[in-house]
């Protein structure tokens, strides 16, 4: 299956970094990285807090639910893996609890992305190992 995708597929930054979010995801839950000395939740995962520094991290289940902050039209990809996709909505979209993540929009046409619209995580099995989290519209998490 992993020959039939194609595409790139994540590389985890070892067990306690990125990992725990790619592990959340295959079961179909968000989870973010939370500082355990200050409670800032954040995204993209990495070893210290970008708040404050500290290198205590914690992962929390989150809503999947969130509103696109800001996107594009990507309609020339910069990967040739991708060119059957375009044009397709490439979005930051800020969860309800706060973070941001840099995603796609899927389940709707490119002209219906608006600023604001409400979006919930969708979960996309790419291969037998890689699910990859994207965002559709509505309230709903899948």
């Amino acid at each position: 299956m992993a020959g039939e995708y194609g595409k790139p597929v994540p590389r985890p930054l070892g067990p306690g970094v990125s990992r725990p979010f790619w592990e959340a995801a295959r079961e179909r839950r968000l989870m973010m990285p939370r500082c355990t000395a200050c409670g800032c939740m954040f995204f993209y995962p990495r070893s210290e807090c970008p708040e404050c520094l500290e290198d205590g991290i914690e992962w929390v289940q989150v809503s999947g639910r969130g509103t696109v902050y800001s996107f594009t039209i990507v309609r020339q990809p910069a990967d040739p893996a991708f060119r059957d996709d375009v044009p397709y909505p490439y979005a930051i979209v800020e969860l309800d609890e706060g973070p941001r993540m840099v995603t796609t929009i899927v389940g709707c046409e490119v002209e219906e992305v608006r600023i604001g619209m409400r979006v919930s995580a969708v979960f996309d099995d790419v291969t037998a190992e890689w699910t990859l989290v994207r965002f559709g519209p509505g309230e709903t998490p899948s």
